[in-house]
């Protein structure tokens, strides 16, 4: 189980207590494959430009159901075209009650290799218009 669902370094990049490079196994490494596609955009990397998310259109937008609606999108898009280990089961996005320029993106997904369901919250911070 552990070859399919991985090993990788840490994000960010940090020393383990040998001061070797630090790695994550197994669901933590998925968790944050995850959250590097949705904190990419597209454009970022030269050796895979369509690698990401297109969140960060919108940065600027209104918080309201049509920019969350678009949000799902863009992260269901995302995922689905670059981690190939999950199964995206849904993705609601939903103001956040203590921050007006914040959403929180629930994705709930399902590991391929073990079908065990798992769920991430990803804030998501818009810039007010002025």
């Amino acid at each position: 189980m552990a070859n399919i669902v991985g090993q990788g370094w840490a994000f960010p990049p940090n020393l383990d207590n040998q001061g070797g490079i630090a790695l994550t196994n197994k669901f933590s490494e998925l968790t944050q494959a995850i959250r590097i596609i949705l904190m990419t955009s597209p454009g970022q990397r030269v050796m895979r430009p369509s690698f990401g998310c297109r969140l960060h259109e919108l940065v600027f937008e209104p918080n309201n159901s049509h920019t969350a609606a678009l949000a799902e999108a863009y992260v269901e898009e995302a995922l689905g075209m670059w981690e190939p280990r999950i199964n995206v089961l849904s993705v609601e996005v939903e103001p956040n009650a203590q921050r007006l320029n914040c959403m929180l993106i629930n994705i709930l997904y399902e590991v391929k290799a073990t079908h065990d369901k798992r769920s991430l919250v990803y804030p998501f911070y818009l810039i007010p218009g002025e």
